[in-house]
């Protein structure tokens, strides 16, 4: 096939501007069409998931780059607890912990499950800003299910610390009619949007089922900022231009959110940027070389939306 040298010259100049003006792209990206008031603050943490230091390697990084804390799953062992209380303490850095099990059976699910909410709710050298669950099965039962959910709750009002479940594949919130069915049916029901999962799920960007997110949106807490699209959870990079669309609709999604909470008189909300290492990050085929750089794509995240949402 011949290729119009002229064309392609053009094109791809246009496409190296656009990658060598990212102030210009993220200056663009830093308004929103709503006034955000000065008192209102945005705390952003940091996935442990792929990074290949030490524990104090990663929250002294996190820290340096700019995040006000980390999220991560709640340690069972209590050295590792204790360690990680003294380096949250160390760097002055909050934390919001993360709890669920995998066991395939109800009974041994929901016992790890409720074991490590006690634990994550309960005194603590430092209180978690929340925490976030994983929670359930896909094909658990919907009156199994609704245990988890009801017990959070209880939780959540005996701690004072907020409980959400994360809208995650093979959990209990994996797609928009089931989660609809338990917002109906439970209204103490509190939500991490993590609406990626959701495009891949329904192969598309919601379409036809905006009601449905309108009530999802409503009851959040807690984002995870990962942009997924209809083929896949996660794009290779948000920053490259062939990504934009998918960018823009999870901006608008966060956007809501954030224009609710003010709304309503909240003061802070919190993200976590997700974007994560091999197998959820693509891989140039036989080397299994990710495409971009893990790190840098959440750091950039992180700074997209600190610029944003700050009053």
């Amino acid at each position: 096939m011949a290729i119009n040298r002229r064309k392609f010259i053009t094109t791809g100049a246009a496409l190296s501007g656009w990658m060598l003006t990212p102030a210009q792209k993220l200056k663009e990206l830093n308004t929103v069409a709503f006034n955000i008031p000065a008192d209102f603050k945005i705390k952003v943490m940091a996935t442990d998931w792929g990074f290949p230091g030490s524990r104090e390697a990663y929250i002294a990084k996190a820290r340096q780059e700019g995040y006000d804390g980390i999220e991560i799953w709640w340690q069972g062992d209590k050295a590792k607890r204790d360690e990680l209380f003294q380096l949250l303490k160390k760097y002055n850095m909050e934390v919001g912990f993360l709890c669920g099990a995998h066991q395939s059976d109800f009974s041994s699910n929901f016992k790890q499950f409720t074991a490590m909410i006690d634990a994550a709710t309960g005194q603590n050298p430092q209180q978690p800003l929340y925490v976030n669950c994983h929670s359930g099965k896909d094909f658990f039962s919907f009156e199994e299910n609704k245990q988890f959910i009801n017990y959070t709750i209880e939780a959540s009002r005996k701690s004072g610390i907020p409980v959400s479940h994360e809208t995650h594949r093979s959990r209990i919130l994996f797609a928009a009619p089931v989660a609809r069915q338990y917002m109906e049916a439970i209204p103490g029901l509190r939500v991490t949007l993590d609406i990626s999962h959701w495009c891949n799920v329904h192969e598309s960007f919601m379409e036809g089922q905006e009601d449905t997110v309108e009530k999802v949106l409503q009851r959040t807490d807690h984002i995870h900022a990962r942009v997924g699209h209809p083929e896949g959870p996660q794009v290779n990079d948000p920053r490259a231009p062939e990504w934009e669309t998918a960018l823009h609709k999870h901006l608008a999604w966060w956007d809501a959110v954030i224009a609710l909470k003010i709304k309503q008189g909240a003061k802070q909300i919190t993200f976590l940027t997700e974007f994560g290492p091999p197998d959820y990050m693509p891989v140039v085929p036989y080397t299994r070389q990710p495409l971009a750089d893990q790190w840098a794509i959440n750091a950039y995240m992180m700074q997209l939306l600190k610029k944003r949402y700050s009053g």
